[in-house]
Formats: structure tokens, sequence, C-alpha cells
């Protein structure tokens, strides 16, 4: 008899190992790896997932008293490498096994069981997600004599529209009223046949001109040069890693399309990481162009529906080539040849919910598993992934870097200037944009050129404040300044949603909530406000087209929204960060940066990289195509080493004093960091439990080279949502093993009611 070990679905530390069941002769065909299966446990039922089968018992268990599996919920979603790799990353992100195995299941599967009754079988919630039929009708041969009777006007319709083919019988109805019953009359006399076919979903087209992908005369030398270095990683079969370092416009995404086509000609697939939804439907048509319907694509936009059906031409073999955001990494393709991350450097790779991993790091693991090649690219590689290159190895795998200094188009890198809004403030200047920013503006205009602006809004919005007693208002249950909306005249919690009606100065009805004052103003620089100067600015035949949070949050904005900005004559794209990266539009000749040092005056040690990656990567946007490109910089902080290595296109002025900082604090890439956070209703048992964890911590590693213990502390924001909120911070040595020494120390805090803690490996947010 086979036995199969299960990871139990409970949530709960205490269980970080899976439980061997028997498996009954009669589910021993479904009862594999990667089924979803029903057990007992403890006395009640459990849901769990097999990672092992084998065929022997567990030594030192007599086999009649091993439990046997119940029943097999949902059938196989993942193999026995994905098994592997989700055990990694339980163990390096110190979660429960359950949560690392989830990535891995069918889309729209949930964890809970229901049953109709006591004596039915137990299933398994869906998300409304499964595979759907759609109707299908077409004429057979006894239409040539059929001839619909005078007053059947629907079923002529119906035969004349299906005379140019079949047709779904749901887009019949769209355009004919009552089309379904004609169809079915029609069926009963065998004029139409109608067919049951499965439907694909998620697999809408773009118009954007930049979604084409011709295939170039000639590969540039550095592309060629990335492509025999991608190749001998392939080949070698041993996970090895290439860093492609190109400019923007350098044409990393041929490189990636060639790349792909060498792969798919010896049987193997590739999955392709994008940062930004709104990237998806671009880089998707690219590769839809090169590889028709071998391409399934997968993000968090996507219905329940969409992206099991993605999923599916996956699982069966149909899509060879899968894109998407962070989550298309655990599609269950398994002839992986290429692992390819754009845009490597990207915050958004990092998981903030349990598990909390990194997709460099787990298509690292994923790679070395399935033999196949890991590719990183970016024009601003990120610092860790620089020194693995820099070592040339990193975890056994050998990491190589390629460069691309040129634009593959020939053209030139674009003009950088910087306007210094210290000295126009001086100059008695208010207004959003500077003088040479509101002049270039007016030139793209006369030209009928097209423009993009960025609006920092990293840790930056607008507030209300009072200019008599300098009251800033906040949120009563969260420890964050409220955020102020203009056009709903409101102020926002951003943490915990909650929002209060305001009317800002000069309205009479303004009043300060701690002095009474009128003089409660709005301060900083939203996108809408933007908007608003810009039409005041430019003519009315420039098209303005924002986009942000609100503006991208119906199902398909993003897409919807550069569609109108590529299709336009003369326009002017506002947006947030989601357009500082990727977007390939040849008519842009100006980028504007409205507030360049938002980020910088964070707490955090990541924030020159992170301003230097954001600058670089916007101004890239300009001057992709024929006309020249000019970017204009406002900041406050011009003499900033990020911003002025962005001025002079020269990585090492921002990056040598970064590293020399980096190096004497211990901090990435010198170390590693994880930040464990706490936290409850009660801040004496907030406090008691951070407090028993650093000691639990220091015990542990105090005194260890390279480790070290910091805090506990108050989170930055010490208070959301009703709950207070404590930190401790660990600094270990490269290749230490954070998620075995904070997973051990975690459970020293047992089951304390009330109070919760999430453990952040190699963690990217401190606040």
């Amino acid at each position: 008899m086979p036995y199969a070990s299960v990871v139990l679905d409970i949530p709960t530390r205490a269980l970080d190992a899976a439980f061997d069941y028997a498996v009954p002769p009669e589910l021993a065909a479904e009862a594999v790896v990667g089924a979803t299966v029903l057990v007992t446990f403890a006395n009640r039922a459990a849901v769990g997932y097999v990672v092992a089968v084998r065929d022997e018992p567990p030594v030192g268990v007599a086999p009649e008293k091993i439990r046997a599996v119940e029943q097999v919920l949902a059938p196989s979603a993942f193999d026995d490498v994905a098994a592997r790799v989700a055990a990694w990353m339980a163990r390096e992100y110190a979660c429960p096994p359950a949560e690392a195995i989830r990535p891995f299941l069918a889309p729209g599967q949930k964890v809970r069981v229901t049953r109709a009754a006591d004596d039915a079988p137990w299933e398994l919630q869906t998300e409304r997600a499964g595979a759907v039929d759609d109707r299908w009708a077409a004429l057979t041969p006894a239409a040539n004599d059929y001839e619909p009777a005078r007053s059947a006007s629907r079923q002529r319709a119906v035969i004349e529209a299906l005379r140019e083919g079949p047709q779904r019988v749901a887009e019949l109805s769209a355009t004919i009223p009552g089309a379904a019953a004609a169809v079915t009359a029609l069926a009963k006399r065998g004029v139409v046949d109608v067919t049951h076919r499965r439907r694909v979903r998620g697999t809408d087209d773009t118009t954007l001109s930049s979604a084409a992908a011709p295939r170039p005369e000639r590969l540039t030398d550095g592309q060629l040069a990335a492509l025999d270095a991608i190749e001998r990683a392939r080949t070698a079969g041993r996970g090895d890693v290439v860093l492609v370092d190109g400019v923007t416009g350098s044409g990393k995404t041929e490189v990636y399309l060639a790349a792909i086509e060498r792969a798919l000609a010896d049987g193997r697939g590739a999955l392709v990481l994008v940062p930004e939804i709104s990237l998806t439907a671009q880089t998707v048509g690219r590769f839809r162009s090169r590889f028709g319907d071998e391409v399934a694509v997968l993000h968090s936009r996507l219905s329940a529906g969409e992206r099991f059906d993605q999923w599916d031409l996956v699982r069966d073999g149909r899509a060879r080539v899968v894109v998407g955001a962070r989550s298309a990494l655990f599609a269950p393709l398994a002839e992986v040849g290429l692992v390819i991350i754009d845009e490597e450097h990207e915050l958004s790779y990092k998981q903030d919910k349990s598990p909390r991993y990194h997709a460099r790091e787990v298509a690292a693991e994923l790679a070395r598993e399935r033999g196949a090649a890991l590719v990183l690219g970016s024009a601003t590689p990120s610092l860790e992934s620089l020194a693995r290159c820099r070592d040339g190895e990193f975890r056994g795998v050998a990491w190589t870097r390629v460069e691309m200094r040129e634009r593959a188009s020939g053209a030139r890198l674009p003009e950088i200037v910087v306007a210094d809004m210290a000295e126009q403030f001086r100059g008695g200047g208010r207004s959003v944009f500077s003088a040479p920013l509101a002049d270039a503006l007016r030139d793209v205009a006369r030209r009928r050129e097209k423009a993009v602006l960025l609006l920092n809004r990293r840790g930056f919005a607008n507030f209300l404040m009072c200019r008599e007693c300098g009251c800033v208002p906040e949120c009563p249950h969260c420890s964050c300044a409220l955020t102020y909306h203009e056009r709903g005249h409101q102020l926002v919690c951003h943490s915990c949603g909650r929002s209060w009606p305001v009317r800002a100065f000069p309205d009479p009805s303004t009043s300060c909530p701690n002095c009474g004052s009128r003089y409660l103003a709005a301060y900083g620089v939203g996108t809408q406000r933007v908007e608003d100067e810009l039409r005041m600015l430019l003519p009315e035949d420039v098209e303005v087209i924002r986009m942000d949070a609100d503006s991208t949050r119906a199902k398909g904005a993003h897409q919807e929204l550069l569609e109108r900005f590529d299709a336009a004559e003369c326009a002017v794209l506002v947006g947030t960060q989601m357009i500082a990266k990727g977007l390939d539009f040849p008519e842009v000749t100006l980028v504007g940066v409205i507030n360049a040092d938002t980020v910088l005056k964070l707490p955090d040690f990541r924030a020159a990289e992170r301003t230097y990656d954001l600058l670089e990567q916007v101004a890239g946007r300009a001057g992709r195509g024929e006309r020249p490109g000019r970017v204009i910089v406002q900041t406050y902080w011009a003499s900033h080493p990020a911003i002025r290595a962005v001025a002079a296109h020269d990585r090492a002025v921002f990056l040598d004093p970064e590293l020399a900082e980096r190096a004497e604090a211990n901090y990435p890439p010198f170390g590693r960091l994880a930040n464990v956070t706490v936290w409850g209703r009660v801040e004496k048992d907030v406090r008691a439990a951070c407090d028993v964890l650093a000691s639990a911590l220091r015990e542990r590693v105090g005194g260890t080279a390279g480790w070290e213990v910091l805090g506990p502390a108050d989170c930055l924001r010490a208070r959301a949502k009703d709950r207070f909120r404590r930190h401790v911070m660990v600094k270990a040595p490269v290749g230490a093993d954070l998620g075995g020494v904070l997973g051990a120390c975690a459970g020293s805090l047992g089951r304390r009611v009330g109070i919760n803690m999430a453990v952040d490996i190699d963690a990217y947010d401190l606040m």
C-alpha cells in the first residue's frame, strides 16, 4: 500500500512538518503529489496537500496505526519539484508549509470544505472558478434546402449570420433578439448543429502600437552577447543566473524573445515576470505577436474564471510561455527552460503577505530545481544582484552580468535638466511646474508631441495643516496623517479606510480640530491638482490622461488609458510610479518629474536606491523614437548623489557612496535583514510579547559574529486599525539561516490570545 506525506492546511506555526497517511487502493491513482485530500487530524476533518508518495510505511510506526486518506478533493495542481520549492520557501521565509504551498494551487480553490448533508461527500469551496463551455452554432448541409416560414424572421436572421461561419450563440443573441430560441428551433429541424466548446477566458487583445514585436533585421552587439550568455546558462542546466544590465531602450525584450524561441525549439517553456499590471497588456501583446496561442497570462486583475482558464492552459501543455506578475512564478509549467524577471529591481517582486517571499529568490531556487536559467533584466539592477555578479556565484550557482550600454534603435539617451525648486520658491514661484518644465510642456503642445509627467507619491500625499497652530489631522484609530481628497472634500485614512467630510481653506466652514482656526489649508501635490494645472497651462486640444490608483481601479483601466494615450495625436500622461517603467511610446519626447526627492525623506536605508531607480527608469521613457528626448527633474535636493547620478547618466555617482554607507552599517547587500512585527489591541500585551521575542533572539545569536538584534521598538506606524504595533529587527551575515533562527524563536511566544506576529525575511518594508 502506498503512503502519502500530507501537509495540513491548519493555520498554526506548530505544524511545521508533513504527516503520513495510508492511501487506499481505490484512491491510489488520484492521491498523487499535488493532490488536495481530506484526512482526519486530531479527530476532525482537515484539508491537506500531498507532497510525497512512497511505497514503504514510515519507520517506527506500525502500518495498522496509520490513518488513511479519506477522499481526494482536487486533482494534482503541482509536481514533486514544486513541492520541494514550497518546502524550501517554508524554511527560508519561516512560514507554515501550507502557506508556502497555496501559491501553487489552482486559482479559485479555497481551503474550506463543505457538504450538503452528513452522509454526502466533502467538496472544496471554489471562487466560481472552473471550466466554462460555450454553445456554438453552425449550419448543416440541410440549410441549403431549408426555407423558414415568412413569420420566422429570427430564424432567417440567424441563418444569414451563420453563412459567415460558426458563431457563439451568445454573440448571435447580442445582435439578434431571440436568437437562442431560433437556434434551438433550427437545431430540432436539423438545419443547425449546436456544439459545446471550452471557452478560454483572459485572452483580450490590445490596440497598443508598442505591443507589436516585429523581428529586427539584426541584433546589436550587446543583444548578441546577452543572448549567448543566456543560452550558455540554459544549456548548462544548473540554474545559472544572467543579469542583463541594459540602459532603457537597449532592447532587453528582444533578447528575451530570442532566448525563448531557442528554448521552445528545445522543447522547454518560459516563465516571464513583469512588475506592474500596467505593463502586462503591452508585454503580452509583444509575446503573443511572436508566439501566438502558446502564451498564457496570469495576474491579479483577472477574474477567478480567467485566471483558472489561463492556469489550465499551462497545466494542459497548450501554453508554454507564461507572462504575468509575481504570482505567475507558480504556474504549473513542468518543462521550464527559462525564468525571466524583467525590471528585477522592482519592489513589487517582494510579497507583503505570508509567505513573504521575494520572486527573485524563489525564481533562483525554481531554476536550480528545474535545471533552467534565470534571467534578470534591468536598467537599474538591485544592489543585491550587482553584488552577486561581482562575486561570481551565490548559493552554489553562477551569476553573470552582461552590459548593454546603447539603445537598440541607435537613439541617444535623453538630456537631463535638474530644476532646483528651492531656488524657484525663493524667487516667488508657487506653481507645480518650474519655469523650464512649463516651457517644455508648451513646446510639446506646439510640436504636437507627447509627454509623461511623474508624480512621486510614495510617502508623500495631500494633507491639511493649520497655518496657525501647525496641527495636521490624524486618524484617531491609526498613527498616520489623513490624506486630503480635494474633489471629494474628504479626509481619508489609507491605513484603515475611514473617511471624514471636510472643507479646506478658504472655504468659510473650515475649522482646525485643534485650535478652531479657519486656516486649515491643503499642502502637497496630487495627480488631480497636476491634471487641473495642466489643463490651465495647455491648449484644449492637448489630451490630458491621468493614471493613478483611483483612475485604474476598474478592471481593464490600465490598458484602456494606455491605449488612449497611444492613439492621441498630442497628449500628456500624468501618473504615479506605475508609469515610470517599461512603457514604450516612441512619440514621447518629454518626461517631467514633479517631485523627485520625496522618497529620499523616508526613514528607509533603501531610500536613495529607490529614488535613483525611479528617476532613471522614468527618464528612459523619453526619446525612444526618432525625435530626441528631454527630461526635467524638479527637486529640492539637487545635490543628492541619486539626483546627480541620474543627471550625469553615471550610476557610479550614486553607487560608490551608497555602497560605502551600506557596508559600514552591515545593510544589504553586505548582510541580511529581517523584521518581525507584533501587534494587538492591548498595548502592554504587545510590549510583553515583543520583549519575549527579542530576549529569545539575543539568547540564540547574541555574540555571534555578524548578527545583531535591534529593538524592540514602536513601528513607524505605531498604531493601525486600533492595533498597537512594535517590531524587532535582526541583522545577519549573507548566507545565514535567518528563516531557521526566526522560525525557532517565533515559537517561543507560544499561543497568546490577541497577539499577532509577522516574520519578514529580507524585509523591504520597515514601517
